[in-house]
């Protein structure tokens, strides 16, 4: 096991555990026997994380590793359940009753539940340890169950790897990142590099480029090591039960014409749209709207190579402060392109990838504090994956929607999954019960606030 897959392994408490939670909405009803088959083949036989537990060393040093399970039964990670209704409230209850059980340590950290009786068709969850991979490593082994056209479950074993997913700030943050870190080794403290490019570097417009990192890297490291989040009505100490709550699918092309007529991208106005929806829930709630940070999982795997079979964590984690606190909604869009904007242009990513990798190496006691000291500085984990624009079909039924929600950290309370999928944007909520009692006025803030950024590029 990873020093970076150990700490979430020991990541895990009470009020918040470590997995990574997957819907998948489908037209139909899935034939159990194609699903099992399906996940045997392009899971379980793939990746041998799937058959593997977790082992603590003996002496408590050292990192943990995976041995096979010896008493390995798929039938033990699918669950075959009927909803208690035929509508997303049941989904959202019966999920809701499952985010506070653990996976058990016994045996392979996941879970996928076949969920029958919703109005549309089946839906398919999924509960995956962070241990086993981030997540967007899991999402294309999650793609990967899917084919092109619905019977392609059932033709002879195809030789194309999995499916990849494009991934817009995630990707384009790291390539910028790490050139940022090549030109800017000096005042990265990287010697080997600075001896062997030492005349290059000393060229006068490298020597400026370092400075300005230099700069970028100070003010990075004060987001990273000054000051808690505010206090708000959504970062109250965290309790066991979850709730998870959604929108209403966005048409993409809706986005775009926002993002069009502001100068600004997709991911820049679904941002600036849920700090609007938070801005709106902080007041009837009765508070004043203040910026928080909330963290964005940064992809550093090579997109265009086939996933290892050991899969693993390879990614970073940046702050993104949300505009809260600004009411005007274009200035809101311009203000978190300006911010996404500054990130992309930093060496934050490379910088806090290296930090991960660094306390992975600790023992479990300093992983904890370190993990919850900069836990404490966001309210929780927002997720965009730009996903497959062309329908996908799974053991034979076409996916309608998809949600996936990364696990909050320390005392985080709100996590965001927006997720794009042929021509559609769906945003969902995961949060704390006891911060956020009623996920649903977030939901309704998030398409209030939709409908007003749609107006307003109309009255550009």
């Amino acid at each position: 096991m990873g020093p970076v897959d150990a700490i979430w392994l020991n990541m895990d408490r009470p009020d918040n555990l470590m997995v990574i939670d997957t819907l998948v909405f489908l037209e139909g009803e899935v034939t159990w026997d194609r699903l099992v088959e399906r996940t045997r083949s392009h899971l379980v036989d793939r990746y041998p994380v799937f058959s593997q537990r977790p082992v603590l060393p003996r002496t408590h040093v050292g990192t943990p590793h995976w041995e096979d399970d010896p008493g390995f039964d798929l039938g033990r990670h699918l669950v075959r359940a009927t909803l208690d209704g035929d509508d997303d409230v049941a989904v959202q209850q019966y999920v809701a009753d499952r985010l506070h059980e653990p996976l058990d340590r016994e045996h392979p950290l996941w879970q996928i539940h076949l969920l029958d009786g919703h109005a549309d068709g089946s839906v398919v969850y999924t509960r995956l340890h962070h241990a086993l991979a981030d997540g967007i490593a899991l999402a294309r082994v999650l793609l990967d169950l899917t084919t092109d056209a619905p019977e392609d479950d059932l033709l002879p074993e195809e030789t194309a790897g999995p499916h990849d997913v494009e991934l817009g700030l995630a990707e384009g943050a790291f390539r910028v990142a790490t050139a940022a870190g090549a030109a800017g080794a000096a005042a990265l403290g990287t010697g080997v590099a600075l001896v062997r490019e030492a005349p290059r570097l000393l060229a006068p417009h490298v020597v400026g480029d370092a400075f300005t990192q230099m700069e970028r890297t100070v003010g990075i490291a004060d987001k990273l090591l000054l000051g808690p989040r505010p206090r708000t009505p959504y970062s109250r100490h965290p309790e066991r039960r979850k709730l998870v709550a959604w929108a209403d699918p966005v048409p993409l092309e809706d986005v775009k014409e926002v993002a069009h007529a502001t100068g600004s991208t997709v991911n820049d106005v679904a941002i600036a749209a849920l700090s609007g929806a938070l801005a709106t829930y902080v007041r009837e709630r009765g508070g004043v709207p203040a910026d928080v940070a909330t963290m964005v999982p940064v992809n550093v795997r090579p997109l265009d190579q086939p996933l290892p079979r050991e899969l693993g964590n390879q990614f970073a984690l940046v702050l993104l402060r949300l505009p809260i606190g600004v009411d005007d909604p274009r200035e809101r869009i311009a203000e978190t392109k300006r911010r996404m904007d500054a990130i992309k242009h930093s060496p934050e990513v490379f910088l806090t990838f290296g930090l991960i990798k660094a306390i992975g190496r600790t023992g479990q006691e300093i992983e904890r504090f370190f993990v919850d000291f900069f836990a404490d500085k966001a309210i929780g984990v927002t997720t965009n994956v730009p996903g497959p624009r062309e329908p996908r079909y799974l053991a034979g039924r076409a996916i309608l929607r998809i949600l996936s929600w990364p696990p909050e950290n320390g005392d985080q309370t709100l996590g965001v999954s927006i997720f794009s999928y042929a021509g559609r944007l769906q945003v969902g909520f995961r949060v704390d019960a006891a911060n956020i009692p009623e996920p649903q006025r977030l939901v309704a803030a998030f398409e209030a606030e939709i409908t007003r950024l749609t107006g307003v590029a109309h009255a550009l």
